[in-house]
């Protein structure tokens, strides 16, 4: 019989984004101590590429201000890659200034999610980031690139797959080892995340690829697995389906980490990831920002737990 997941790899990255995007649309204010200690649970749970935290304006995301004391507090955390995001030349320079050794950034397939997003259209945002890239890639800095919008904009509506080949080219060309397809509002279904990774992987390969789903609709896990089976090997999710976009009306959380490693275990996929240890990191996060997390998989580990 013809094993039906015969393309999905055998080895998968997990990009874990709690602590940037999981954490830059809640209410609560996580302190920068707490911070720390997540990133250092979350890897400790296993997870080798961890968002540290964004270099962007405080009055527009007060939940990662700080993010360069959060750098300073991981010092020493060995064996884990610490991107953080960056918009803008000034967002750069204080990421070197932290001490910063990975950048990521992100641009929209959608113009009107640019203009609102980012302050500036698709045009001038690749031209901007051309810039950012030259600069970092100088520095030494390694380089990951975001595509917001890929299976649906809040305000526009459907996004052409030319616009979401465009901008993922855009990135590559201008250094990012890998680009990381977005469906920041969760519009996706599986035949839409085909399509967009189908078009994309003809324009860049499907080594460059990641895809990183919002769970609004449901279709997070079923939109990841697809994308696996094209051969997709670095997914991005956030522990405890934190997350959402603050400038994405409706967009819900992310995919969460701890669904992503229950799936990916019992399909025989290496990640490295130890799901228990992970549970207790989310835990510890969802304690300071004081409410449940949406990962059904920690839900049902402890319903599953021995009483007492």
């Amino acid at each position: 019989m013809t094993d039906p997941l015969a393309g999905v790899p055998a080895e998968v990255t997990i990009v874990e984004v709690g602590p940037r995007d999981g954490l830059q649309n809640e209410a609560a204010i996580l302190p920068v101590e707490a911070r720390v200690a997540l990133v250092r649970d979350l890897a400790g749970a296993g997870l080798r590429c961890i968002e540290a935290g964004a270099f962007v304006r405080a009055d527009l995301v007060p939940a990662m201000a700080g993010t360069d004391a959060v750098l300073a507090g991981l010092g020493g955390l060995e064996g884990v890659r610490l991107p953080v995001l960056v918009p803008n030349p000034r967002g750069l320079q204080a990421a070197i200034e932290a001490g910063a050794r990975e950048v990521a950034l992100f641009a929209a397939a959608s113009e009107t999610f640019s203009q609102r997003n980012g302050g500036a259209g698709i045009d001038t945002t690749l031209a901007r980031l051309r810039e950012v890239a030259g600069t970092a890639t100088a520095a030494g800095l390694g380089l990951r690139g975001y595509v917001s919008c890929v299976a649906g904009c809040p305000f526009e509506g459907e996004v052409a797959l030319e616009a979401v080949v465009r901008v993922t080219r855009a990135l590559v060309e201008s250094g990012c080892a890998e680009v990381s397809l977005g469906d920041t509002i969760g519009a996706g279904t599986p035949r839409r995340i085909a399509q967009v990774v189908g078009a994309c992987a003809e324009a860049v390969g499907i080594g460059r690829l990641a895809i990183h789903a919002h769970d609004t609709m449901g279709q997070a896990l079923a939109n990841v697995l697809t994308a696996l089976e094209m051969g997709v090997a670095t997914v991005d999710a956030s522990v405890a389906g934190l997350g959402g976009c603050p400038f994405a009306p409706g967009a819900a959380g992310n995919l969460a980490t701890e669904d992503l490693v229950y799936m990916l275990d019992g399909m025989g996929v290496r990640h490295g990831v130890d799901l228990d240890r992970l549970i207790r990191a989310g835990e510890g996060a969802l304690a300071g920002l004081g409410h449940a997390g949406h990962s059904r998989a920690a839900t049902g580990r402890r319903r599953a737990r021995p009483a007492g």
